[in-house]
């Protein structure tokens, strides 16, 4: 069985919801990623940040991403997988929700993250041709 480490990339680092936007650019910049799992004071997920959303929902309405926080960023339920997930689990969580990226938690720690790059690495080409039909569907 292939599991959600398995095809994770591992290493992925929390940042934290009182962090501001500018901060936050700059680690995915240094960590070469364009989505960094956002945390409570308790290291809980509470949300993902993208580039995207610092892009459209930040810069371009004229906000300033110093003075907006990734917490002001994280909107409705975070989606996670825990670590020992069969990838046929993985897969129905980022195909049922639309979602390009799942952060991989293990005793309730961020141990990894898997975005499409992983996917693209790990899956056949029918299981790739799935994700990408029911991800990028408009509903």
């Amino acid at each position: 069985m292939t599991t959600a480490a398995d095809i994770m990339h591992p290493g992925a680092q929390w940042i934290p919801a009182t962090e501001t936007l500018d901060r936050a650019a700059q680690l995915m910049a240094r960590l070469n990623v364009g989505a960094l799992p956002i945390s409570d004071a308790d290291e809980r997920l509470c949300g993902i940040l993208t580039d995207r959303d610092i892009v459209v929902n930040c810069v371009a309405k004229g906000h300033d991403p110093a003075k907006v926080t990734c917490g002001d960023m994280a909107r409705g339920t975070p989606r996670w997988i825990d670590a020992g997930a069969d990838v046929s689990d993985v897969l129905e969580e980022m195909e049922s929700h639309q979602i390009k990226r799942l952060p991989v938690i293990r005793n309730k720690k961020l141990v990894g993250m898997i975005s499409e790059a992983d996917l693209a690495q790990h899956l056949s080409e029918e299981q790739l041709a799935g994700f990408v039909e029911k991800v990028y569907a408009r509903r």
